[in-house]
């Protein structure tokens, strides 16, 4: 299985935000989309670096309520660890854990197709379980 399933299920939508935007800017989209994290992206789409509620938790927590007029540039995790279509969930899924962050942009030929949650990981093998249980009980009731 791979992450382009979870896509076809969840959709391909993208939250973004560009740069220069502030940090209450991008508080602000978390808290009206009910979302974890956004995409920093350049003028051409090109994913520059994530920026979670962690993020901002933590900048407040060490430089003050100030930084929240600061850019989104200064606290985004620039370094985006991403994930492929045809990736298997499972290694997203170990890709998470090791990594301990919660979401994952899945780049498809060169362009930002979609953002993966371990949520979305989670809800996904839990379903998978459920699928394989119910056949289980099925192969079991006719045999």
């Amino acid at each position: 299985m791979s992450v382009a399933i979870i896509l076809a299920s969840k959709g391909h939508d993208v939250t973004t935000i560009q740069p220069h935007r502030t940090m209450q800017e991008a508080a602000a989209i978390l808290a009206e989309k009910g979302i974890g994290a956004v995409i920093v992206t350049g003028g051409d789409g090109e994913v520059l670096g994530i920026l979670s509620e962690r993020d901002i938790v933590r900048a407040v927590g060490r430089h003050g309520v100030a930084v929240l007029q600061d850019s989104v540039s200064k606290f985004m995790t620039s370094k985006v660890v991403t994930a492929r279509m045809d990736e298997a969930i499972d290694s997203v899924m170990e890709q998470m854990t090791a990594g301990r962050f919660r979401h994952l942009p899945v780049i498809h030929n060169g362009r930002l197709a979609g953002v993966v949650s371990i949520g979305d990981v989670v809800k996904h093998r839990l379903d998978a379980i459920e699928s394989e249980h119910r056949a289980m009980r099925e192969y079991i009731a006719t045999a």
